[in-house]
Order: C-alpha cells, then sequence, then structure tokens
C-alpha cells in the first residue's frame, strides 16, 4: 500500500531533483522511494559503514562554493540586501 508524504525542501533543490529524475527516466517519488529502499534494507552481514560504503556517489561540481551558494539563496529567500 502506497501513502502519500509531504517534503519540504528549497526550491533550488526540488528543481534539480525533477532534472535529474527526468535525465533518469522516472518521476521524482520514485527516485526518492529508491533511495529510502536503499538505505532501509536489511543488512544481514554487513555492518552499516560497509552497507554506505556501497552507495553511490554522487555527482557534484567541486568549483560550487555551497557555503557561499546557501547564504546567497537565504539572502535572496528573505530578503536580505548584499553587503
Amino acid at each position: 500500500m502506497k501513502v502519500q508524504v509531504n517534503l519540504t525542501v528549497d526550491k533550488e533543490i526540488l528543481i534539480k531533483t525533477k532534472n535529474y529524475a527526468s535525465s533518469l527516466g522516472i518521476s521524482v517519488s520514485e527516485l526518492i522511494e529508491n533511495y529510502l529502499k536503499d538505505i532501509t534494507k536489511a543488512i544481514d552481514s554487513e555492518s552499516l559503514f560497509e552497507h554506505m560504503d556501497k552507495l553511490e556517489i554522487p555527482k557534484i561540481d567541486k568549483n560550487i562554493d555551497f557555503k557561499k551558494q546557501y547564504y546567497e539563496e537565504r539572502a535572496e529567500k528573505y530578503g536580505f540586501k548584499g553587503n
């Protein structure tokens, strides 16, 4: 039986997630469900750390300054002006 879940995420994250799911040919719901299945599988003979080591490493642009991006997005979201 499937149930609905409401999530609150940053708009930019949602846009990127939709694009990523689309590139895989699946819905965001299916993407999230697959991720949750992966992290909640019964782990019989391996530790959590061994299981985590097997998860796919996300492709992240190494040139992104996440701290700067975080603060810029918050400033824009809440109407703060930059210095």
